[in-house]
C-alpha cells in the first residue's frame, strides 16, 4: 500500500498552487509514496472574483472533508489574510467538525506553507496561528526546520519561507515565486513524504 499524501491549498492568484506543485513533485520522489494536490472550495462568487482579477481555478479536484481521511499525511497550504490564513481555507477546516468530534486525523502529520504580500506581512504567524487548527485535530506538525540548509540563510535575495514551512512573497501580485522559494517547497514535499512513510511504517 502507498503511502499517501494529500497537499490541500487554497491559491487566488496562484502564488501559492506554484509552492503546491512543487511539494507534490519533491513527495512523489520519495518511493513508495503517493502524492496528490487538492484546492479548498472558493466561498466568493465569480463576480467578486472577477472584480479582484483572480485569474479562473487549475483542474486540481476539490476537497470534501471526509476524503481527508484517506490521506496518511498533509501539506496544507494558503496566502495570508491580516497575518493568518484566509477564510476560504478557515472556512474549510470549518467544516471538519465531524472528523474532529471523533479524532479521525489525530496521529497523522501534517505541513503548513503560505504567500503573503510583504516581508513582513505574516511569513511565520500565517503558519502559528494555523498550527491551532491542526492541535485541535491531535494532528502531529512537521516543519522544516533548517533542513533546507543554506538556502535557509540566503540573504542576498528575498525570499520566503522559514523554519515552520516554504513560503512565498506576492507583492503586489506580479512576484512569482523564486527558483529558491521553489527549491525550498520541493524540499518540504520530500521532509513530509519522508515522515509520513516512516510514521505509517511503524508499529502501533
Amino acid at each position: 500500500m502507498a503511502t499517501k499524501v494529500y497537499i490541500v491549498y487554497y491559491s487566488m492568484y496562484g502564488h501559492v498552487e506554484k509552492l503546491a506543485e512543487e511539494i507534490r513533485k519533491g513527495a512523489a520522489s520519495i518511493e513508495g509514496v503517493e502524492a496528490k494536490l487538492w484546492q479548498v472550495p472558493e466561498t466568493l462568487p465569480e463576480e467578486a472574483l472577477g472584480k479582484m482579477g483572480a485569474p479562473p481555478k487549475s483542474e486540481s479536484p476539490i476537497i470534501t472533508p471526509n476524503e481527508l481521511t484517506e490521506a496518511d499525511g498533509f501539506v496544507f497550504g494558503f496566502p495570508t489574510r491580516f497575518g493568518m490564513m484566509a477564510a476560504q481555507f478557515k472556512a474549510f477546516l470549518d467544516a471538519t467538525g465531524g472528523l474532529w468530534r471523533t479524532q479521525a486525523l489525530a496521529g497523522k502529520p501534517a505541513g503548513i506553507f503560505y504567500s503573503t504580500g510583504s516581508q513582513g506581512g505574516g511569513q511565520e504567524t500565517t503558519a502559528l496561528t494555523a498550527i491551532t487548527q491542526l492541535v485541535h485535530h491531535g494532528m502531529v506538525f512537521v516543519p522544516i526546520g533548517y533542513t533546507f540548509g543554506a538556502g535557509m540563510f540566503e540573504m542576498e535575495k528575498v525570499k520566503g519561507g522559514s523554519p515552520y514551512g516554504a513560503g512565498t512573497f506576492a507583492g503586489d501580485g506580479s512576484r512569482q515565486p523564486t527558483e529558491l522559494e521553489l527549491e525550498q517547497a520541493f524540499h518540504q514535499g520530500k521532509v513530509i513524504a519522508t515522515i509520513t512513510k516512516k510514521l505509517k511504517g511503524s508499529p502501533a
